[in-house]
């Protein structure tokens, strides 16, 4: 394996984008960034090869997530609190509610999806990563995340016009 500071400069990202698309946070995200980092410097030897490093490091990512999730006693969905983009300062209250309740719809909804389709689509609406970084953070091909995401996003469409 490389120089684990070569490791933290070429993968950082990768682990901290994964971690922002579970906790929504960027702050938890950095803390647990830092943290996955410093179980795979901890569990290093343990690296067989079997798999890409990015995919290695976002297996422990996830596994600290896990963990804090239970240290904190917080379950694993998302927060419905989230900060609403706002497209302009002439919005009405009115419009920020419906918006408001369309994207906590929507997120209602990803949560009904089954794990892997949840994971694709969350990792692309919210960490803004291409279908083959979500292959190799999953361990799947680049073509498996585009179906998956496609099919998770006709679900989510078709339970909207029923």
């Amino acid at each position: 394996m490389a120089n684990t500071e070569q490791v933290y400069k070429e993968y950082f990202l990768t682990v901290y984008k994964y971690l922002y698309c579970l906790t929504h946070d960027p702050h938890l995200a950095e803390e647990l960034t830092q943290e996955t980092f410093y179980q795979s410097l901890k569990t290093m030897k343990n690296f067989r090869g079997d798999c890409k490093i990015s995919v290695w490091l976002c297996q422990i990512a996830k596994n600290v997530w896990i963990k804090d999730c239970q240290k904190r006693n917080r379950t694993s969905s998302l927060p419905m609190e989230e900060v609403i983009l706002r497209i302009g300062s002439t919005e009405t209250l009115e419009n920020d509610v419906l918006k408001k309740e369309a994207k906590k719809e929507l997120y209602l909804r990803i949560e009904e999806l089954d794990e892997n389709t949840k994971e694709v689509i969350l990792l692309r609406i919210k960490g803004d990563l291409s279908f083959k970084e979500i292959g190799d953070i999953l361990n799947r091909s680049e073509t498996w995340a585009r179906v998956t995401f496609y099919r998770g996003k006709r679900k989510l469409v078709r339970r909207d016009k029923n």
